[in-house]
């Protein structure tokens, strides 16, 4: 690939998504445009380049950057986190709300996995108190065609069984007759999606009391890693909880948030910390 290609796409996502690309994964650029590059019919990844520079289309700016992102998601990924969530952040949230109700962030979301499988736990816990209580789960992601796809709730069988007990499968999901996998309506009734830029402000979501972020400021600059922390600390309702991705980490990036005393990869606001925990 061609240097001057290779800047003006990665300078792209960068803007778009805050994702920094090195020079070493130019390879997944190429693979990841192809399929865009052979439907409008350029030649090379230079004369797409050449279209977005030359030619006023937002919405295929969009779509290239979305291309660019890494989207691999499954269900169920890294279960801890699930029986963390289920056991006890949200019960001590629910205990906490005079409403009664919880609202539950899944933060770049990609096709809806965690969203689903968040919900499929609240389904299926016996006897928990979670599962009569009123918990919105909003799942949102950059990518338009990854969130049409989660609201569509559709998987392949190997989406579908990667992460998922053949229980699971087959007490939530219906066969289509392509052979693909569909949430069925009770599922999806559970869970809301929209698309939505980390990098933007998310003031029009509304407030939460969990927002899960995982897997996703590992490939982002550290500037795209300070703002997401900004706009994911804007929409923590009092006593929230952020929980990222193993191995990811705010530290250094804000003052807004602090570790979790005792919730692994868990973040609060601020000054919070000893009093979440007591």
């Amino acid at each position: 690939m061609q240097e001057t290609v290779f800047n003006a796409l990665a300078d792209l996502a960068l803007k778009a998504t805050g994702q920094a690309i090195p020079p070493s994964r130019a390879y997944l650029m190429e693979a990841r445009l192809a399929p865009i590059a052979r439907r409008e019919g350029f030649g090379t990844l230079a004369d797409l380049v050449y279209c977005i520079e030359n030619r006023q289309n937002p919405v295929f700016r969009t779509e290239v950057a979305s291309a660019l992102l890494t989207h691999d998601t499954w269900f169920f990924r890294e279960r801890p986190v699930f029986d963390t969530v289920i056991n006890s952040v949200l019960p001590e949230r629910l205990a906490a709300s005079p409403a009664g109700r919880l609202r539950v962030w899944c933060a770049g979301g990609s096709s809806g996995q965690e969203a689903y499988s968040l919900a499929m736990m609240l389904e299926d816990e016996p006897g928990s108190s979670l599962r009569s209580a009123k918990i919105e789960i909003l799942s949102t992601d950059f990518c338009k065609y990854s969130t049409e796809k989660a609201r569509l709730g559709i998987y392949n069988h190997y989406e579908a069984q990667r992460g998922l007990s053949i229980f699971r499968l087959m007490k939530h999901f219906d066969r289509m007759d392509s052979g693909d996998w569909q949430a069925n309506e009770t599922l999806r009734s559970r869970v809301s999606f929209r698309q939505h830029n980390l990098m933007e402000s998310a003031s029009g979501l509304g407030k939460f009391d969990l927002i899960l972020c995982r897997h996703v400021l590992s490939g982002m600059s550290k500037a795209a890693r300070m703002r997401v922390a900004e706009v994911l600390a804007a929409q923590m309702a009092p006593g929230a909880v952020v929980l990222l991705g193993e191995g990811e980490s705010f530290q250094g990036l804000t003052n807004l948030l602090e570790p979790a005393r005792d919730i692994r990869q868990g973040w609060v606001a601020a000054g919070t910390a000893n009093r979440v925990a007591a």
